[in-house]
């Protein structure tokens, strides 16, 4: 008898989120055991609700289309985790599977989502349930698994935000280099809470080291008052200077909140990081006439699809569709993963690894990458990330002007259950 599929996906969204899930749907039609595929709305929180999208028998063009929608719009996404205290919730996606025959869960998100994908495998493992659950990989931080690369390089979402950022900075320093007797210093904010990808991308714009440019991570081993020295003495030398810092980097208290995860959400924050260095820099008076400027690009880090990466695009996909094996082979309980050969022709294989493993996992960005000076990155850093944006930009479908994006038709399945609602969200 064939069982259905359920894919969820979880977290913040990316460019690239619809291309995995467009790799499932496609990988599906190629196993006989497999039924159906419903899409959970709004992540976890769908299949809680029984709020099933069949993705099966969606028009083929809107399949297609996945490939070109960003982010999350076309089955959505959630912040809501699966707490080990949460028994009643556990039970109930139990339930659901069992009222919809589901064989294989899906969910498609970075290191919380592994989380909750691997607590769905052991317990269907404990209760003797044929179900498989299997993870598909997405952050735009590039910080689910190890530090040595060994569990997976890259996730998909990372290559298009870095991207974005090698664009950005460099019309950033073409704004600057025009403006500059007015406002010589430009300090751009990227995202990035702990971890420094996303800032470090800003030197693909500039790997020849011609634009007056300071990138600080999270991790950069500086004080503001440095980054001030720093600045001034950029001034100095170029007249200008061009400054990517994270949202994580320290400079005391920014009012942030959490977000359900328990991560802290910048971009919610009463002050930001940007202006806050914008501020002191103004203060404390730059070694040029004029003044610091700031720029805080919010979520279009990771939703502008004119700058996804067709690398990205390609190697979502493949792991949307290796997943799919996966469940399909009775591989529950691991993430498919994408692994880079050696050697500097750039080239990678997919394969597998124990959900166990990258549950809760936070890779950091490697020490030996951050320049002593503390506001730069290393060539080794530009080699390893310069093959995800690959060579070419996205064209993109258009009518009448406007981009054609995937619009699902409302084809959910009934439900068989009574309402219910998930635990954390009772009062």
């Amino acid at each position: 008898m064939k069982k259905n599929i359920i894919i969820a996906q979880s977290g913040g969204p990316t460019c690239v989120i619809n291309s995995s899930l467009r790799g499932v749907i496609d990988a599906a039609r190629e196993f006989n055991e497999v039924g159906t595929v419903y899409g959970a709305a709004h992540g976890i929180e769908g299949v809680l609700k029984e709020e099933l999208l069949d993705l099966t028998n969606q028009p083929e063009d809107e399949i297609a289309l996945l490939r070109y929608t960003p982010v999350a719009g076309s089955i959505g996404t959630c912040r809501y985790k699966l707490k080990s205290h949460q028994n009643e919730d556990f039970e109930r996606v139990i339930e659901v599977m069992k009222a919809h025959n589901i064989g294989y869960f899906l969910y498609n998100g970075g290191n919380d989502s592994m989380d909750t994908a691997n607590k769905i495998a052991q317990l269907a493992k404990q209760r003797g349930l044929d179900l498989q659950a299997v993870g598909v990989p997405k952050t735009i931080d590039n910080d689910v698994g190890d530090s040595e690369f060994k569990l997976i390089d890259h996730t998909p979402g990372y290559g298009s935000t870095a991207k974005y950022w090698l664009h950005t900075v460099q019309y950033a320093n073409e704004e600057n280099m025009g403006s500059c007797p007015a406002d010589p210093v430009l300090v751009l904010q990227a995202m990035g809470r702990k971890i420094g990808f996303i800032p470090a991308a800003a030197r693909l714009a500039d790997p020849k080291r011609k634009m007056p440019l300071l990138i600080y991570l999270a991790e950069s081993p500086c004080s503001l008052e440095q980054l001030g020295d720093q600045v001034n003495e950029t001034l100095k030398q170029a007249g200008r200077c061009v400054v990517v810092i994270s949202e994580g980097f320290d400079v005391g208290d920014v009012g942030a909140v959490k977000d359900s995860f328990g991560h802290t959400s910048f971009s919610a924050s009463q002050m930001t990081v940007a202006q806050i260095v914008v501020n002191y820099l103004n203060k404390r008076g730059l070694s040029a006439k004029g003044a610091a400027r700031g720029n805080v690009p919010g979520t279009d880090q990771r939703h502008s699809i004119g700058y996804a990466s067709p690398i990205d695009l390609d190697e979502a996909y493949c792991l949307g569709q290796k997943a799919m094996e996966l469940a399909a082979t009775g591989q529950g309980g691991y993430m498919s993963t994408i692994l880079r050969d050696a050697g500097f022709i750039y080239n990678v294989r997919y394969g597998q690894v124990p959900l166990e493993q990258v549950a809760n996992s936070e890779r950091t960005f490697p020490q030996k990458w951050i320049l002593p000076s503390g506001c730069d990155v290393s060539d080794e850093f530009i080699r390893y990330a310069k093959p995800f944006v690959g060579e070419d930009m996205l064209s993109l479908p258009m009518i009448n002007g406007r981009q054609r994006l995937t619009q699902f038709q409302p084809l959910f399945a009934d439900k068989k259950l009574s309402a219910y609602i998930p635990q954390a969200d009772r009062k």
